[in-house]
């Protein structure tokens, strides 16, 4: 499918400068760009690109002031990442679905399937699953016995969504997650450990997406809870009894332990790991690699371990450079500080 400038700017409200008529079918980066691509400038870093880029069309903010003339097409627009980001969904959205069961697949005879389902080759689907209209599960994700999956998601290569688990609607599970595995609980004895049965579930409400690789436990009672909205990005680990609150974002490797609760609207960084049976306020930003031992009110940004403000944070981390040259002088004091003190000793007597 091709499209015009001036269809993309009525689409996305924006204001052409130059060509009205110029055509796109395909996306690029702007470093990368090609004939027939549209581009998208938004970080200041990448706007010497603009100027020789390949591609047809550029999205652009209102506000950059460019130093020369360009060759392509440019779409002004308020936010071009925001609405690069509308393209892009509506350029997935024409995408053809898939449809249908692989006869390779295994369906459950008890299990329910809703209309325009796929089911990939050797996908299983459990006994008492329920599966809704439009989604997809492609090949060898495991839906477990007793499972909902609401409509148009999709389960994609190699997930395992255990026993009695449930998925709203628009979910999407990137290939190897695991949901629903035993949360880690064990009671110590004389002997070593006994195991806790983990008797709940996970619940994912709806528009939910999580990463590749990421573990979502279930609850020894009760569930574990994903609210609505919430992006997990990649190898993540969520353990039993954790709620995670709305629209809250998490990059790779984020670890929160048991019982932990998460408020909504919360971004955390990279690697950053939360302590259990502790509580998050709304609104709280973390940054890469922080440690969280304790409660967080909210509304705040905070980095390190344990975490502080980000400006105290830095200062701290410049200290910390300067910590051998520090020792090093603090030696030589104490042993001018030794000298000085044995000869006073020496005058005294």
């Amino acid at each position: 499918m091709e499209f015009t400038a001036k269809q993309i700017a009525e689409f996305i409200g924006g204001r052409v400068e130059g060509n009205p008529d110029a055509t796109v079918h395909t996306f690029a980066k702007i470093e990368e760009g090609k004939s027939g691509a549209i581009s998208f400038l938004s970080n200041p870093k990448y706007t010497q690109y603009v100027y020789n880029t390949e591609s047809s069309i550029v999205l652009v903010n209102d506000d950059v002031k460019l130093d020369a003339p360009v060759k392509t097409t440019l779409i002004r627009v308020k936010n071009a990442y925001e609405c690069v980001a509308k393209l892009l969904q509506m350029y997935e959205a024409a995408r053809p679905k898939k449809k249908g069961t692989d006869p390779l697949a295994s369906i459950s005879a008890s299990a329910t399937l809703g209309t325009d389902v796929y089911i990939g080759p050797f996908a299983c689907i459990g006994d008492g699953a329920h599966i809704g209209d439009g989604t997809q599960i492609y090949p060898g994700a495991v839906v477990g016995d007793g499972v909902s999956i609401g409509c148009n998601c999709k389960i994609y290569p190699n997930v395992t969504v255990y026993e009695g688990c449930r998925l709203g609607n628009n979910v999407t599970v990137h290939s190897g997650t695991v949901i629903g595995a035993d949360g880690f609980g064990f009671a110590p004895n004389a002997g070593g450990y006994d195991k806790i049965p983990q008797i709940g579930i996970v619940t994912i409400e709806d528009n939910v997406e999580i990463g590749a690789n990421t573990c979502i436990d279930r609850s020894t009672m009760g569930s574990t809870t994903i609210r609505k909205g919430v992006k997990l990005d990649n190898l993540v680990q969520v353990a039993h009894n954790v709620e995670i609150g709305e629209n809250t974002v998490m990059s790779a490797q984020v670890g929160i332990a048991g019982s932990t609760k998460v408020g909504s609207w919360c971004m955390f960084g990279g690697q950053v790991g939360l302590a259990g049976h502790i509580h998050i306020g709304d609104k709280t930003f973390l940054g890469a690699q922080s440690g969280v031992p304790g409660n967080i009110k909210g509304d705040t940004t905070l980095i390190g371990t344990p975490p502080m403000e980000p400006k105290a944070y830095f200062k701290s981390q410049a200290i910390f450079r300067k910590l051998p040259e520090l020792y090093k002088q603090i030696n030589e004091l104490q042993k001018k500080v030794d000298e000085l003190t044995a000869k006073n000793n020496g005058t005294a007597e």
